[in-house]
């Protein structure tokens, strides 16, 4: 799913090509795409892109006073197409089809069009045509700009394990599975501890591993001129989808936990004091035979 660091990328690279610009037309490819119509898609037509904001994971063009608020959830992307290509590639990009079967609508501006696609079969990503941005904001911190204070407050309001407080949209502003676990990585924390149980040098480890991670993501993306290469599953993270393979910082194999559709990975050794948490499906099937710590393991 697209995150924080994503999301500000896709921003960045949309604001040089859609503000001040008009907004020819919006074609939808799935009707069900668009969760919300007052006010008609029709009324946007013709206007100028006043803004681009970012709230949570959701990008939102701010039309002259009317929004169009995008949510790419887990396998939406974006893909521009400029105005400037060569005749056959314009005549799809400003009025033919819209890519394969993958391809969910597209964005007609006078500089070019902008498509949404989602791969997969669960259409899952959304638009809303709102006259106000009332009920879309989830409420929760914006990190980058919070003091230490602020985080601590946040993160104490409910009890969670901290993988998931990090998480909560309700409680952390666009902050998704894939950065969590670099956070945490960073943080030198375990995914599963309480967020009450968390001291206060822990608590500002992981304030300031939430902002230096963020931010040196956002700083590596930045210099795409068009993100188009947007994936949970970067070669560079440290843990995160880097299962059995080595933690950069010692050398032991990431570890993970999986639940419903996602799992979490850690470094044991880092994060856990060389402890492997217990994954609740599999150390059942294993009963005894579950390794408790990295120096079981043969690596």
């Amino acid at each position: 799913m697209p995150e924080l660091p994503d999301i500000a990328a896709y921003i960045r690279a949309l604001e040089v090509r859609t503000v001040g610009r008009t907004l020819e037309r919006v074609r939808l490819a799935n009707p069900f795409l668009l969760r919300t119509v007052d006010p008609p898609l029709k009324e946007f037509e013709g206007r100028r892109v006043a803004r681009l904001l970012r709230i949570g994971k959701r990008i939102v063009f701010d039309v002259d006073g009317v929004f169009l608020v995008l949510h790419l959830m887990i396998a939406g992307r974006l893909h521009w197409n400029p105005a400037s290509r060569p005749m056959e590639a314009l005549r799809r990009a400003r009025g033919g089809g819209i890519r394969g079967k993958i391809g969910l609508a597209a964005f007609d501006f006078d500089s070019g069009t902008l498509e949404l696609t989602e791969a997969g079969t669960k259409r899952r990503a959304s638009l809303h045509a709102v006259r106000d941005l009332k009920g879309i904001d989830p409420g929760g911190l914006e990190v980058l700009d919070a003091t230490l204070d602020q985080f601590r407050a946040a993160l104490v309001r409910e009890n969670h394990t901290v993988k998931r407080a990090l998480t909560d949209p309700r409680l952390f502003s666009g902050i998704g599975n894939a950065y969590s676990d670099e956070i945490l990585h960073r943080a030198r924390l375990s995914p599963l501890k309480q967020t009450l149980q968390l001291s206060s040098d822990e608590t500002e480890r992981l304030w300031r591993a939430t902002q230096e991670t963020l931010r040196d993501w956002i700083a590596r993306l930045s210099t795409e001129d068009f993100p188009e290469g947007v994936t949970a599953f970067r070669e560079e993270f440290a843990v995160h989808g880097r299962f059995k393979k080595p933690c950069p910082d010692c050398g032991a194999p990431v570890q993970r936990i999986r639940y419903a559709e996602n799992e979490l990975n850690y470094c044991a050794k880092c994060q856990c004091g060389g402890r492997i948490l217990a994954d609740r499906s599999l150390s059942r099937l294993l009963k005894d035979d579950f390794p408790r710590n990295i120096d079981e393991l043969e690596w």
